[in-house]
């Protein structure tokens, strides 16, 4: 058995979604497929989940009228006979408006995961009806009652026995070889919806390989596989074609946007290998991650992460601990959701580089009660892996440099915040 993963831009319209069609037309394994919500609907799901929290119904009822519009036109463009599209998501929209205009706004998380989620839910359900008018067997699985998660809304974590014995129940391939579930979301074990983070249906496919103990996962992208850098923002990129567990972690730890950082513990648990492959060039190799490689990665692997803040407390007296202040500095930003990527601390402050997200006022006020803070906002970090002299002259030329740590293999450099960094 098999995991296939296609995220929202292999799903953003009727031609992915055909293509969706012709790849798994030509697999005669087990398949478990898991699919992202289409193209950009989670960007405009929020938009509609920040006008109902602020009890803007009208508002928040015409930008779902919008994603609902959106669906509707894939789906005349895709199936022979387009009722049988519509019929399958009408439902669900009306749900959706029945949660606009009844209820109340109260908790923006748990509200999050209850009406974003429907996107996943929606694709996966017009998908799963399209491959079976056009002559593919398979059932649709509803991820909110197999994957049991913490109550962490936003960022649940899979309680994996639990979702072992229901998922194992559910796809059971001595009746059906082909299942079609969401990424992204689950259920806390009172069955409120969770989501599992921003990009999160590779660690669901992840999950599922691991719990079905599947002999592979392929992410389908619209890359050619996993790249050196980001081809929108440096030239000359190179494909990787091997990487380790450890190499993948790395770069998601320091913000590839290619894996999700949860994917990997899942997979190297039960060596299961994951495959990294173009969409619209299946039959290209890709890349592909696990235990051993051949060789080690010798070319240099350039990371940008954009919209970052530098946040720096000082104690108020000069008497400082610092384990003490470490610790007490760390738990405000865990509680606030704030994501450390970087750390530098002298003897009388701590430095840090934040993702700059919706808590990031609220923990500043927090950390505003016990240290002197100040702060930067605007910046990218760029991480070099295989860093040379050459490389860092040549992406942080004429770049204000606020924080650097460098080591023999990789360098960090935070910097002031700009479009693009080709040259």
């Amino acid at each position: 058995m098999k995991v296939y993963k296609f995220g929202g831009a292999s799903v953003r319209s009727a031609e992915g979604i055909r293509n969706i069609l012709s790849i798994v037309s030509g697999v005669n394994d087990n398949l478990f497929i898991v699919i992202s919500a289409m193209g950009k609907t989670t960007n405009a799901m929020e938009i509609v989940l920040e006008h109902f929290m602020k009890t803007n119904r009208k508002e928040a009822l015409q930008k779902l009228e919008e994603v609902e519009t959106y669906h509707y036109e894939i789906i005349k463009e895709l199936f022979a006979k387009p009722e049988n599209g519509y019929v399958v998501i009408d439902s669900l929209f009306s749900e959706l408006k029945e949660f606009i205009a009844t209820s109340i706004g109260d908790d923006y998380d748990c509200w999050y995961d209850r009406l974003v989620s429907y996107g996943e839910v929606i694709s996966t359900r017009i998908i799963s009806a399209y491959l079976s008018e056009s002559g593919i067997v398979n059932e649709w699985l509803d991820m909110r009652s197999l994957l049991v998660t913490d109550s962490k809304f936003r960022e649940a974590n899979v309680r994996m026995d639990a979702s072992q014995v229901r998922l194992q129940n559910a796809a059971d391939f001595k009746t059906q070889r082909i299942y079609i579930g969401q990424g992204f979301i689950g259920a806390n074990i009172k069955g409120d919806p969770t989501t599992l983070g921003r990009e999160g249906s590779d660690y669901s496919a992840a999950i599922v390989a691991n719990l079905l103990n599947a002999e592979s996962v392929t992410i389908w992208k619209d890359v050619p596989g996993i790249l050196n850098a980001d081809p929108r923002l440096f030239e000359n990129t190179v494909l990787i074609p091997e990487l380790t567990y450890l190499d993948a972690v790395e770069l998601a730890y320091s913000g590839a946007q290619i894996i999700h950082p949860k994917t990997i513990k899942p997979l190297e648990n039960k060596g299961i290998p994951l495959y990294v492959s173009p969409f619209g060039n299946p039959t290209e190799k890709g890349s592909v991650i696990k235990a051993v490689t051949e060789k080690p990665i010798d070319i240099p692997v350039l990371i940008l992460r954009k919209n970052q803040v530098l946040v720096t407390i000082r104690p108020r007296d000069f008497s400082f601990v610092l384990e003490e202040s470490l610790s007490k500095a760390f738990l405000i930003m865990n509680k606030h959701r704030l994501k450390v990527s970087l750390i530098q601390n002298s003897a009388i402050s701590i430095s840090v580089c934040v993702e700059n997200n919706r808590y990031l006022t609220d923990a500043l006020d927090e950390l505003g009660n016990e240290f002197k803070v100040t702060y930067n906002d605007g910046l990218e970090l760029l991480t070099i892996r295989g860093i040379t002299d050459e490389i860092v002259a040549k992406t942080t030329k004429d770049r204000t440099i606020l924080l650097l740590q460098r080591t023999r293999r990789s360098g960090r450099f935070l910097m002031k915040e700009t479009l693009v960094i080709k040259s």
